[in-house]
């Protein structure tokens, strides 16, 4: 049986999908989302607004950041209601290319439908934590995803996956497999996910299959980076005899543990903590980090510059 088949299955047997919760508001369902990356230079919030009032549509929401005088780097992030959005989403998409993107000289853009959840795969190895507090999140409505696979090396969560109404699918990964499983995970990720978070997923994934999956991948590594990058933080924070722990979600990237930083945060520890002591305190951190990671760059508050991000948290 085919991976793919093997999820259709799945998905008639098992409960609803994890998916976010949503009322019948009408004015939720009409709201878009603009983000803008340019130049730094006068008019672009006054043009970017008159085009969106211009379009019918009310600006609920605005943000906005320059890197100037370093760069001249500017960053916008706008929330608005249109009614009827989704019927005037494809002609707003196009006469802003038309009316901004070469008179601003904009390097990157998107206007979409804010009202859709973003499609999520989920990658692990054995840690839970990190994967169930996602699933979780997402159940309760706290995370705008629609979580509709989870991949894994190992087959220890599987019926805990299950019990959320997610296909679970196991793919082993060997040193001399490498390449095979990473185009089997590539078969069942490109084209139909927005996102992949590796929620603890032990292994490192290559340069190919990155420039390959078609998505942005987000990781959580668990330490306070760049400190501890690499395999082993915990036991090396203990021989450092370090105060503070913490962990890092970021975008991943080939160059181990570099990739472009959304989310950090610490906890103190003591120093008669073992290392099982500093594993159980860096588990809460990192679901915190990972979740707040995943909800900020679903809600397009993450615009990446270089190998760092301007977040509207």
């Amino acid at each position: 049986m085919s991976d793919r088949t093997l999820i259709d299955a799945e998905k008639r047997r098992q409960p609803s999908p994890v998916r976010p919760r949503q009322g019948a508001d009408p004015v939720r369902s009409d709201l878009g989302r603009l983000t803008v990356q340019c130049a730094d230079r006068p008019g672009i919030v006054a043009a970017v607004s008159q085009f969106l009032t211009d379009h019918g549509a009310n600006i609920v929401e605005s943000d906005q950041a320059t890197t100037d005088p370093v760069d001249g780097q500017f960053f916008l992030r706008m929330t608005f209601h249109r009614p009827g959005l989704q019927a005037h989403l494809d002609d707003m998409t196009k006469n802003f290319t038309k009316a901004l993107v070469e008179k601003f000289e904009v390097t990157e853009w998107s206007l979409r439908d804010a009202s859709t959840p973003k499609r999520v795969a989920i990658m692990v190895s054995k840690y839970d934590h990190c994967l169930l507090d996602l699933l979780w999140r997402a159940r309760r409505g706290e995370l705008p995803v629609d979580i509709g696979l989870v991949i894994s090396n190992h087959a220890d969560l599987a019926s805990e996956v299950r019990t959320f109404g997610v296909p679970f699918v196991h793919i082993p990964v060997a040193r001399d497999t490498k390449p095979e499983a990473e185009a089997r995970q590539l078969q069942l990720l490109q084209g139909n996910f927005d996102l992949v978070v590796l929620a603890r997923y032990m292994q490192i994934l290559s340069a190919d299959f990155l420039d390959s999956v078609g998505c942005p991948v987000i990781n959580i590594h668990h330490s306070f980076l760049p400190a501890f990058a690499g395999a082993g933080p915990y036991e090396r924070a203990k021989e450092r005899g370090v105060k503070l722990i913490g962990a890092t979600a970021h975008y991943a990237t080939e160059d181990l543990d570099e990739g472009p930083i959304i989310e950090q945060d610490v906890v103190r520890v003591r120093h008669s903590d073992n290392i099982a002591a500093l594993k159980r305190r860096g588990a809460d951190v990192e679901r915190l980090v990972l979740s707040r990671a995943v909800l900020w760059h679903c809600e397009d508050r993450v615009l990446r510059h270089g190998n760092s991000t301007v977040v509207f948290s």
